[in-house]
């Protein structure tokens, strides 16, 4: 049975997403966030015949993200899918949404398939104490966003003061970074921070700074502070060549997050 899940399920909600942390980084900062009772955000929960909850089918904006532990009706989350307007996205863990597709009625534009991988210790880590590497304040702001906009990789990319500094208040996102001669050279940053998780993003080196380390000791500094805060890290990558970097860090993969486009 699927039915539309209010605040006095919360608790049953919480324990079903909370035993995957980073698998659930987006459905449990939507939460903690906005809650169950917002014209922009519904969540949806599929009980199995003992009254269980198994599976969650949030819905933030143009935004669908279906998640379950096991077995879950995709055919019934496809038909709440299917009889919404407003929506643009479907993304969540491949093997979920792959169960999904099927019964989506809709036609598909684009599908793409990323690299999931988390991390939730520090055993990979060097522990030196990296001086080097500070973390951003709002007056930094303006810096990290111009080294961002360097970024070969980053083109297209829609990096502003405004929306970094709206992150960073809202207490969703933080920045480490490395700075000569009054310039940010490398930097990795958080995004969607929750109580639980933290996605980890912009992880970048100006191009005449590379091969120095700077971006390793930046995901260091960064992943030691998440981590002791009790946090799971997670990221997305789509270069194999870049997820070596990260391995030795202490990710590992975990699956692949597909974002279907409509």
């Amino acid at each position: 049975m699927i039915r539309q899940l209010t605040e006095q399920d919360h608790e049953r909600c919480q324990r079903l997403i909370h035993q995957e942390p980073a698998e659930n980084l987006f459905i449990i900062g939507d939460i903690e966030a906005f809650g169950y009772e917002q014209e922009f955000q519904k969540i949806w929960g599929d009980f199995n015949e003992e009254g269980n909850l198994r599976g969650i089918l949030l819905k933030y904006r143009e935004n669908f993200i279906p998640y379950s532990l096991g077995e879950f009706d995709a055919e019934g989350f496809a038909s709440i899918i299917n009889e919404t307007k407003d929506y643009s996205i479907v993304s969540g863990l491949k093997q979920i949404v792959a169960e999904v597709e099927p019964f989506l009625s809709r036609d598909i534009q684009s599908k793409r398939h990323m690299y999931y991988a988390k991390c939730d210790n520090t055993s990979s880590m060097n522990d030196q104490d990296l001086p080097h590497v500070k973390e951003a304040g709002l007056t930094d702001i303006p810096k990290l966003v111009s080294l961002l906009n360097r970024i070969p990789e980053f083109s297209g990319g829609d990096f502003t003061v405004e929306k970094r500094k709206h992150s960073m208040e809202a207490g969703v996102a933080r920045t480490y970074y490395v700075e000569e001669d009054g310039t940010f050279v490398s930097s990795a940053s958080t995004t969607a921070e929750n109580s639980m998780s933290a996605m980890v993003v912009a992880v970048c080196t100006h191009p005449q700074y590379k091969k120095k380390g700077y971006a390793t000791d930046c995901m260091t500094k960064l992943c030691r502070d998440v981590l002791k805060e009790g946090k799971e890290l997670c990221l997305f990558y789509d270069n194999p060549e870049a997820g070596t970097i990260y391995k030795r860090i202490g990710f590992k993969d975990i699956g692949y997050w597909s974002l279907y486009k409509f």
